[in-house]
């Protein structure tokens, strides 16, 4: 039996996700695996788990690691990519629906005070030229 290390995909539709794993190199890229060796995350960049040492032990007792695979192990050697040792950051939280209408009812609000102090000024305004025309008549 001849052992290749390489991906398999674990992600969603157009969101994709790989495990990296010890395989038959016979089997199918999602097929049944032999050991699982760490994940990657290609849209982010990250490897979020690496199991360097298993890895090296495969590769010992035979396994031909794929050119993917001798990629990432050389980016994860050099400190180009960190295995995540924490939990996810947290992510910017859409706002919802309630929130959205709060602020444009805000919004609203503010700009209405807001109208009501310019039109006071203008009216004002209007009123001294047509009463000073009006004594430059008489």
């Amino acid at each position: 039996m001849s052992v290749r290390i390489r991906l398999a995909r674990i992600g969603k539709k157009k969101a994709p996700f790989y495990r990296i794993v010890a395989i038959d190199k016979r089997v199918k890229r999602d097929g049944k695996f032999l050991e699982n060796l760490g994940t990657f995350n290609p849209i982010s960049g990250e490897i979020i788990q690496f199991h360097e040492d298993r890895i090296q032990a495969w590769v010992d007792k035979g396994a031909v690691p794929s050119d993917t695979v001798i990629k990432l192990q050389r980016r994860f050697k050099k400190g180009q990519i960190a295995a995540l040792d924490r939990v996810e950051p947290i992510k910017k939280q859409t706002p919802s629906k309630a929130e959205l209408e709060a602020e444009e009812v805000k919004k609203k609000a503010a700009e209405e005070a807001a109208k009501p102090k310019v039109e006071a000024k203008t009216e004002k305004t209007e009123e001294k030229p047509a009463e000073s025309k009006e004594e430059g008549k008489a």
